[in-house]
């Protein structure tokens, strides 16, 4: 892929369209079909350009790569190469990058953008497969035969052989590899055709050839859900896992004029919520309970939902995460009714706002006047890089556990 075709930017910022340039009207028009299709939640459009919002990851439209990165610091040249790890990290912690399939040297490697990490991890699961043999399972085919084998379909057997009273339309099985899990794979090879970069094109071509005899069909949602994970095709779940990551993000150019489009989206906010629980469940301390996204009964059909709860033997605590930088060191009003909420509904005592560090520092917690009862709340700042490195995640665990 040629590299003029590729622009990286931060979340929040502005990229402009000039037919002069890399970033060209039909993009943008492409763009705004698709955000108009997902309720206009993606970015926000602007004047000849897009705004982007929370959401992170990669949008591929044709040729042109855009990656969106996280930024966590005020820096107006922050090294993309950093928050690009950050963003691989915060992937494979919270498993949409398979866990075992990337390494921390692969995490170290320069990818172009976040897709080719998922194109290469793709490749290199269908060839594993391959190599280690594609294997056969029973289907039912329905068929015309010259004669009677399995079971006659009487209906269609009417239908289609009213003239040919020598065929026989019927159902039966066949044992070959024409199955729904290599179709599937299939698919996700033939959207890679238009998307993959030079490096890998040679690998998919090989791959393509060893998938040439099955059916291309028209994969959806609904048949990823009739595919069953059993002992004999165990081997295939990471495969399948990324390939419906790949085909289900991917919108042909019959909805966007002449250009394919590849979508790989995470909201930040979600994104930071669910590492924040993971590497604290991962790193707990010993007796420490560490639940996510509970969920309680709050007023008629209202729910209550904190982001995650940590319980000792004697005590309870609530942490809020949220992805945004603030220069205050006091928890806002409309913040300090939600925590007051969550101390009482919970009976915590202490809560805290946790935030991605740039220079803040905590706060001190603070007590509700409320009946006595001691209840608290506090801000808390935890960086997730070191300088230009990522910080371990053992350190950034210890580092809230600390906090409360």
């Amino acid at each position: 892929m040629n590299n003029k075709k590729f622009i990286q930017v931060f979340e929040y910022q502005k990229l402009r369209y000039d037919d002069s340039g890399i970033f060209r009207k039909h993009h943008f028009d492409a763009m705004v079909k698709f955000n108009e299709l997902h309720q206009n939640k993606y970015f926000t459009i602007i004047h000849k350009g897009i705004r982007f919002g929370s959401y992170v990851g990669v949008i591929q439209i044709g040729g042109l790569t855009i990656e969106i990165l996280p930024k966590a610091d005020n820096n107006e040249n922050a090294d993309k190469n950093l928050w690009q790890n950050v963003l691989l990290n915060m992937l494979k912690v919270c498993k949409h990058i398979q866990v075992e399939s990337i390494s921390e040297t692969q995490l170290k490697k320069r990818y172009q953008s976040i897709l080719d990490v998922y194109f290469e991890l793709y490749l290199n699961e269908v060839e594993r497969l391959v190599k280690k043999g594609l294997i056969k399972k029973y289907q039912k085919k329905q068929s015309n035969q010259n004669s009677l084998k399995g079971k006659l379909l009487f209906a269609q057997n009417i239908q289609q052989n009213l003239v040919h009273k020598e065929h026989f339309y019927c159902e039966h099985q066949v044992y070959d590899k024409n199955h729904l899990l290599h179709q599937i794979l299939l698919k996700g090879l033939l959207v890679l055709k238009t998307f993959v970069n030079d490096s890998l094109k040679d690998k998919l071509n090989r791959l393509l050839y060893e998938f040439q005899d099955f059916e291309n069909i028209n994969i959806q949602k609904k048949h990823f859900d009739k595919i069953i994970i059993d002992r004999k095709n165990y081997d295939y779940q990471k495969a399948i896992d990324i390939a419906k990551i790949i085909i289900l993000n991917y919108s042909p150019s019959l909805n966007y004029g002449n250009d394919n489009l590849l979508t790989l989206l995470f909201d930040m906010n979600a994104l930071w919520e669910e590492y924040i629980f993971r590497i604290l469940q991962k790193h707990k301390k010993d007796k420490i309970e560490v639940s996510f996204q509970n969920s309680d009964k709050f007023w008629e059909n209202k729910r209550i939902r904190p982001d995650i709860v940590l319980k000792t033997e004697y005590e309870t605590f609530v942490i809020d995460t949220k992805w945004k930088i603030i220069e205050a060191n006091n928890p806002s009003d409309d913040d300090l009714k939600q925590m007051f909420v969550y101390n009482l509904h919970w009976r915590a005592e202490k809560t805290l706002l946790l935030y991605p560090k740039t220079n803040q520092i905590d706060s001190n917690f603070g007590i509700f006047h409320f009946d006595n009862l001691g209840k608290k709340c506090k801000l808390g700042f935890v960086d997730i890089t070191n300088e230009s490195t990522i910080k371990n995640s053992k350190i950034v665990a210890t580092e809230i556990y600390e906090k409360l």
